[in-house]
């Protein structure tokens, strides 16, 4: 079993694919596996992970405006020390959360063709997003 810590920056509210980063941080250290799980941990309460569609980019703006309609900003919330995107950017955490276990097979993330991990931020501004990762075999 090994560990590796990952930063991410975020540019601010969006979804963004980082498969790539992921593979970058684990290195050669997954091809020796050939059946183990990856899991993936966002140190963070206001951002999330999922894996989804990796191939057009429309479908991280539908899930964007999505969620922007499934927790309104407009909403009376009375938690908002940190700004109007405090409360909101905490709900959809939850609704999302924030691990992920991917299978490994034959030293390769077991994704299906179309799938590719997203950071999901939920804040309006640039954010550091630590993620732990953990290689199982």
């Amino acid at each position: 079993m090994k560990q590796f810590n990952l930063l991410i920056q975020t540019p601010g509210r969006g979804y963004y694919l980082i498969t790539k980063e992921i593979t970058d941080a684990i290195g050669d250290d997954v091809g020796i596996i050939d059946v183990g799980l990856l899991h993936v941990f966002l140190k963070h309460t206001s951002a999330s992970l999922t894996i989804n569609e990796n191939a057009d980019p429309t479908v991280r703006d539908d899930f964007k405006n999505f969620e922007e309609e499934l927790v309104r900003r407009d909403f009376p919330f009375t938690h908002d020390y940190e700004g109007p995107d405090d409360c909101p950017a905490h709900i959809k955490s939850s609704l999302f959360g924030c691990e992920l276990t991917i299978p490994i097979s034959n030293g390769k993330l077991a994704l299906g063709t179309w799938q590719g991990v997203y950071l999901c931020e939920h804040r309006d501004s640039t954010q550091n997003r630590n993620l732990l990762i953990t290689l199982n075999n």
